[in-house]
């Protein structure tokens, strides 16, 4: 069955709407990347290039400095853990997304952020 023609514009519209978002984050990363956190940001990346375990990943982003950095560089550092995170839960067959419920242990994502956030308080 065809879509009709405006169920076709939406989802045209989505996909660029997508490609440019993707587009300047990307941007944003290459400029963090070369701006005055670049060290921070570069062994980050590093370790989400070698993403095998979490506590490791936990342990790397406490041993920084992140009150030093920016907010801007924080939050691009948070989303890349995340994008890192998700990618590998999904390759495992595992659910992108699976918060614990209150009470439980905190998972690694929410455990990073807490220590990237704080450093804004």
């Amino acid at each position: 069955m065809l879509k009709s023609k405006k169920a076709q514009k939406e989802l045209a519209d989505n996909a660029r709407l997508l490609r440019a978002w993707k587009r300047w984050h990307a941007e944003q990363l290459q400029e963090a990347l070369e701006g005055a956190h670049a060290a921070v940001l570069r062994r980050l990346m590093e370790q989400l290039k070698n993403l095998h375990n979490a506590r490791a990943l936990v342990d790397a982003v406490a041993a920084e400095d992140w009150s030093a950095v920016d907010a801007n560089t924080r939050l691009i550092a948070l989303h890349e853990v995340n994008a890192a995170i998700v990618h590998q839960r999904e390759r495992a067959g595992q659910p992108p997304l699976d918060d614990p419920l209150p009470g439980a242990p905190e998972n690694a994502f929410r455990m990073i952020r807490a220590i990237i956030t704080q450093a804004s308080a």
